[in-house]
């Protein structure tokens, strides 16, 4: 087992491990996610979550990996945060680069993975709501009918390792490619779960009494943050695949070429600091892209 500093913003650094390391499959996790954070820094965003996929991705093909998998997010379905429209970006380079790579008959396969968030993982509201507990309360809560998908760690593990190693075997255009290529992969996380009442069951399952013994405090919604998530974009369907809670996803393909020369710009914009451009470059990339005062707004009318 070998580990290795690097920076996904750094071209040449991906290239040389991925050169180096000469691996025969990348998972590429690495991403700003914190909502927050990402709102209040966008370019920083920008040049890690799509630019340094952009980086891992080109590495990968130029290098000989036969497969590569993003983890992606439900925030990028109808993005109301600079977060899930970046993420939304990262998907469409992965998919375009996968309908390239099949029509050319070569490799890598770039398979996306979408699900949300993952219980017990680094910033998920379960370890915050233990350690609120452990010092007597309030347990705190955004807004009282916010909801969110979960799944455990294992059923994340084994649902992406189930992705990578799928693939259909029905015809669908010239060259290599099949039925999935260019598609999503969408992981069944069952229903929303109201954060509140996740709230409530934590404080019971410690022996206490909600409202009582522990307080609820309703702290208002994060800049950039959605009452709830969506797994589909309106236009999308969800196709069932051959592995048991995998499904396909068909979002608009955006060609190669084109997408590569907005990027070039994206990039330069982020990097000079020019948050109105790189802000608004962002929204025509990703038309779907709303803040979620525009949501408000547009949903009142």
């Amino acid at each position: 087992r070998h580990m290795t500093l690097a920076d996904v913003r750094d071209a040449d650094r991906m290239n040389g491990v991925i050169a180096g390391f000469t691996p025969e499959i990348v998972f590429h996790a690495a991403a700003l996610k914190h909502v927050p954070l990402v709102e209040a820094n966008i370019e920083e965003g920008v040049l890690t979550n799509v630019i340094g996929t952009r980086n891992v991705a080109d590495a990968c093909r130029a290098h000989g990996v036969g497969v590569v998998v993003l983890i992606s997010s439900d925030k990028a379905v109808n993005p109301a945060n600079v977060m899930g429209a970046t993420k939304r970006l990262a998907e469409a380079y992965a998919q375009a680069l996968d309908i390239e790579c099949a029509r050319a008959g070569g490799a890598p396969r770039f398979v996306t993975v979408r699900f949300g968030n993952v219980l017990g993982s680094t910033g998920s509201v379960v370890p915050l709501f233990q350690r609120q507990l452990a010092a007597g309360g309030p347990l705190t809560v955004t807004h009282p009918e916010i909801t969110r998908y979960f799944m455990t760690i294992r059923e994340a593990v084994e649902l992406v390792l189930a992705a990578a190693a799928h693939r259909g075997t029905g015809s669908g255009g010239a060259g290599g490619e099949s039925t999935e290529t260019g598609r999503i992969h969408v992981l069944d996380m069952g229903d929303p779960v109201r954060i509140q009442d996740l709230a409530r069951m934590m404080i019971r399952l410690a022996g206490f009494r909600p409202d009582r013994d522990v307080e609820i405090a309703f702290t208002g919604l994060r800049p950039g943050e959605k009452l709830y998530e969506e797994l589909l974009h309106n236009s999308e369907t969800d196709d069932a695949t051959a592995v048991e809670g995998v499904f396909l996803a068909s979002p608009r393909a955006v060609d190669l070429a084109i997408l590569r020369r907005a990027l070039d710009e994206l990039r330069a914009h982020a990097h000079a600091r020019r948050t109105d451009r790189t802000l608004t470059l962002l929204k025509e990339l990703v038309p779907e892209f709303k803040a979620e005062l525009e949501r408000s707004r547009s949903d009142a009318s």
